[in-house]
């Protein structure tokens, strides 16, 4: 779900404005993409305001204040209207966060009921391991090194899916290993890790309370069982 409250369409704005005075600082040409920044400007601040329910507002009135402001104008507005108005915008993006948090708690709990039937399920497979803790796994390639410790620094290929298939993340699509602490991962990997050997391959089944909880992360929606095929290369 798409997340953008008005004081992250703000941040975006404080870049892109300190990024175009630092470009003029530079002795950036004058005038340059004068219409292209003026529809830039207008097209975001527009979807600021309807991210923030404010997509109500007049347009004629919006061009006023506009106007006013890059003209230097005193505003046309009293201290205590502004006031108000500030109330109501508060209270409008409160609405709207409040109303995305009870979306993501109601997702968060399908999901969790979702985890346990799949983790149930396939604890019951052929191959499949199960710790203390709820961590799955299964040996795909044995290994013959050592066995990183809970401070190890180590290289590793992996790739991590969601239960349906999606692929979140893979250092193999990127050709470039990672490395890593093992103090420096969701609890899921610091325990499967140092289950595995030095050439070794193995897929993780982690539970949302290994992984990211309710909170999820980037494309990992909460509560979600994450699988990962992960290759130890090295233990540095």
């Amino acid at each position: 779900m798409k997340k953008i409250f008005i004081n992250s369409w703000l941040s975006i704005f404080c870049v892109v404005v300190s990024s175009y005075l630092f470009a003029q600082d530079a002795d950036a040409p004058e005038g340059e993409l004068i219409e292209e920044r003026g529809y830039f400007f207008g097209f975001y601040f527009g979807n600021m305001l309807k991210e923030g329910g404010n997509g109500d507002v007049s347009l004629d009135d919006l061009r006023r204040g506009l106007e006013d402001s890059l003209a230097g104008n005193t505003p046309n507005i009293t201290a205590e209207k502004q006031q108000e108005v500030i109330t109501i915008v508060r209270s409008r993006q409160r609405e709207i966060k409040e109303r995305a948090e009870t979306q993501a708690n109601q997702a968060g709990m399908k999901n969790m009921e979702s985890a346990k039937t799949f983790l149930t399920e396939n604890a019951g497979k052929p191959g499949i391991k199960t710790t203390s803790s709820g961590l799955q796994y299964e040996t795909l390639t044995e290994g013959k090194g050592a066995k990183p410790k809970p401070t190890s620094k180590v290289k590793v290929h992996y790739e991590g899916t969601l239960t349906d298939g999606t692929v979140f993340d893979s250092s193999v699509k990127r050709g470039q290993p990672a490395e890593f602490g093992l103090n420096q991962v969701i609890a899921g990997w610091t325990e499967g890790l140092q289950l595995m050997k030095v050439g070794g391959k193995t897929r993780f089944y982690i539970p949302p309370g290994l992984a990211y909880g309710p909170g999820g992360t980037g494309g990992i929606p909460p509560n979600s069982v994450l699988i990962f095929d992960v290759e130890l290369l090295e233990i540095m």
